[in-house]
């Protein structure tokens, strides 16, 4: 096993190229154009696998306040990538949802990064995962 210092060394080394290569997921030929980056990456896949949200809820997620979420939310409903409809049950409230044409590009783009954090968690017990994502959190915690 090695020490801490050997640990963070190698973490300190391991960081950058892991971002360096999300950063350098390639957009979807079908999304190319829309000035996507990687920061709407959390916002999609949240609404990918959770379903349609509400702006607060989206918020809260993401760590963000509720008008960075609007701003986001406006510009890429301008897009066509999100729609906005009202809540039914409350109508000051907008629920956000992904467009359907482009779920597919969308799922695609987040289909490459979850087939590797699944070959990286699926060999590991489930009190193994939890301690891995308790540290990873505690790491962005200290930052």
């Amino acid at each position: 096993m090695s020490s801490v210092d050997d640990s963070i060394r190698t973490l300190l080394l391991l960081m950058p190229r892991m971002v360096g290569r999300t950063k350098r997921l390639k957009v979807p030929e079908e999304l190319a154009g829309l000035n996507l980056a990687p920061r709407h990456l959390s916002l999609f896949a949240y609404l990918l696998f959770d379903g349609p949200l509400g702006v607060n809820e989206l918020a809260e997620r993401l760590e963000v306040t509720p008008a960075t979420v609007s701003l986001m939310v406006t510009e890429l409903t301008r897009k066509g990538i999100l729609e906005r409809q009202e809540d039914p049950t409350d109508r000051r409230r907008a629920i956000i949802t992904l467009a359907e044409d482009h779920r597919p590009a969308i799922d695609a783009w987040l289909a490459r990064g979850a087939r590797a954090w699944r070959t990286a968690l699926e060999p590991l017990t489930n009190d193994e995962r939890a301690l891995f994502l308790r540290t990873l959190k505690a790491y962005e915690d200290a930052l």
